[in-house]
């Protein structure tokens, strides 16, 4: 039997699977990543600690399922930009993390100058410093003239690229449509680097990696890693990697991954989708792993809040707890937790806000905050899913969901409520890896074609508790205080009279 190794680099961890042919998970690894917070709003990672923690939990993957893989896929976190020394291979400072807000200033400056249209029309994404370009070109101003290396020396790409340029030894400088669509210097439409973007933000098109189709060749990994090279076969932004794997390859379908932030993909299929209301254009795959597009929304703190209150705050042991917590209480008691640690993403697009509880009395207890970090999940995605369908008219009939946050039983039950539609979890919730050996085992002959990759999965449904009761929705009642909240912490990052 053929198998492939996903290798899903993310923001808190590093993971590895092995998928056999058969779609059974066959080896794991798994290693945590440090997160660096210098400043207030800043978020960086160690390159090189990406790279390590990413080829030891191959190697713990690959030993436990004591085969050696036909081929490789990556996932990684997206908008993530690293830039190093090609000679060396040295990064000439820690990756920015896409998490990071230290150029607020330079995107508010672009959306003061008029310049939100042209980069949607070329982009599909909004000025903002979530994507790749404005922290790229501070590396470049702040970083790469500090380090003295002529600029012919210097690469630069997100973690994808990095991953297969370290695998292969240096051989490949490569990414995919999905991973460029994120960095806000790739053309959606003509599928190539903008000449007038990369003027705007000062990089030159040497430091960037070639694009290369998400289901094909990158390479192979030197024999030095694994015992023997292993084709790369597989590459997709996280995100459109999880699209992928639910099986959404048409258009009209959707998912919602629940990790560190909360990602919700409707595929639009070959033609560019209407997008606008706070919602994003992005490259996604089809059935082929061909380009496509998809409308995107992104919530930036999810998974990311629960682990706060258990590790900043100490209110919870284990991540597992929140649910038991939660179920404790009969509602949130007019207690709102809007997590914009690191700012909002859409609707509201706020890079200055930050986290806000609102509601509290005497009453309130640790439960209450947990139950509130839980329920901010659920209803942010009705709110960028309330908004992605305004601007597409797509129906919903159901959701696909994953990510580890998806284990919560009460949490599906929740979103459900809350959207009043069926939620599905797969039996593998590792759906980003599993997109990401989709890909890879596809173009390596694994697997035929994308339905035989897909046809050993199952679901579970959560259906809407009023759906047959007609009943009145307390969960979709509460989106009105949760709304009130987000108000009131945009209207806090805006008032800035003191």
């Amino acid at each position: 039997m053929r198998h492939v190794l996903a290798l899903d680099q993310g923001t808190t961890s590093s993971r590895a699977l092995v998928v056999a042919a058969d779609g059974r998970v066959v080896g794991r690894g798994q290693r945590e990543l440090t997160q660096h917070f210098p400043q207030p709003g800043w978020v960086e990672h160690d390159a090189d600690e990406i790279w390590q923690t990413t080829l030891d939990s191959a190697r713990e993957a690959i030993a436990q399922a004591g085969v050696m893989p036909d081929a490789i896929g990556i996932t990684n976190q997206r908008e993530t930009i690293i830039v190093w020394d090609r000679e060396t291979g040295r990064p000439i400072d820690r990756a920015l993390v896409w998490q990071d807000r230290r150029t607020a200033a330079r995107c508010a400056a672009l959306r003061a100058a008029g310049q939100a249209e042209s980069l949607y029309e070329v982009t599909g994404l909004v000025p903002d410093p979530y994507f790749s370009a404005t922290k790229l070109e501070w590396l470049l101003q702040h970083k790469a003239r500090e380090s003295q290396i002529p600029m012919e020396r210097l690469a630069a790409g997100t973690v994808d690229t990095w991953l297969i340029w370290k695998l292969t030894g240096g051989a490949v400088h490569a990414t995919d449509p999905t991973n460029a669509s994120r960095t806000m210097l790739f053309d959606i439409n003509s599928m190539a680097w903008s000449t007038r973007l990369l003027a705007l933000f000062g990089v030159h098109e040497s430091l960037l990696p070639e694009v290369r189709a998400s289901s094909g060749d990158f390479g192979a990994s030197v024999a030095e890693w694994f015992g023997a090279p292993i084709p790369i076969r597989g590459v997709a932004g996280d995100q459109q990697a999880a699209l992928f794997g639910q099986g959404c390859w048409s258009a009209g379908e959707s998912k919602n991954t629940y990790g560190t932030g909360a990602f919700l993909l409707l595929h639009t299929g070959e033609k560019r989708p209407v997008g606008g209301q706070g919602i994003l254009t992005t490259i996604a795959c089809d059935a082929h792993g061909r380009t496509a597009y998809a409308l995107e929304a992104g919530i930036f703190i999810a998974g990311a809040a629960v682990q706060w209150l258990r590790d900043g705050l100490g209110l919870l042991g284990k991540a597992p707890e929140s649910e038991q917590m939660a179920r404790a209480l009969t509602s949130n008691d007019g207690v709102y937790f809007v997590p914009a640690l690191t700012g909002l993403g859409a609707p509201a697009w706020e890079p200055d806000a930050r986290g806000m509880i609102v509601g509290l009395t005497r009453g309130t207890t640790r439960e209450h905050l947990v139950r509130a970090a839980l329920e901010a999940m659920a209803y942010g995605t009705a709110d960028v899913l309330d908004a992605m369908r305004g601007a597409s008219g797509a129906p919903l009939d159901v959701l696909r969901v994953d990510g580890g946050a998806t284990f919560n039983d009460w949490l599906m039950q929740f979103q459900a409520d809350v959207l009043g539609v069926p939620v599905e979890r797969p039996d593998v919730i590792e759906t980003t890896a599993m997109g990401a050996a989709g890909l890879a085992g596809i173009a390596a002959g694994v697997w035929a074609d994308a339905p035989a990759f897909f046809a050993s999965r199952t679901y579970q449904r959560f259906t809407p508790a009023t759906a047959s009761t007609g009943a009145s929705n307390p969960a979709r009642s509460g989106l009105g205080g949760w709304r009130r909240a987000v108000r009131a912490t945009v209207s806090w990052a805006r008032d800035r009279d003191g």
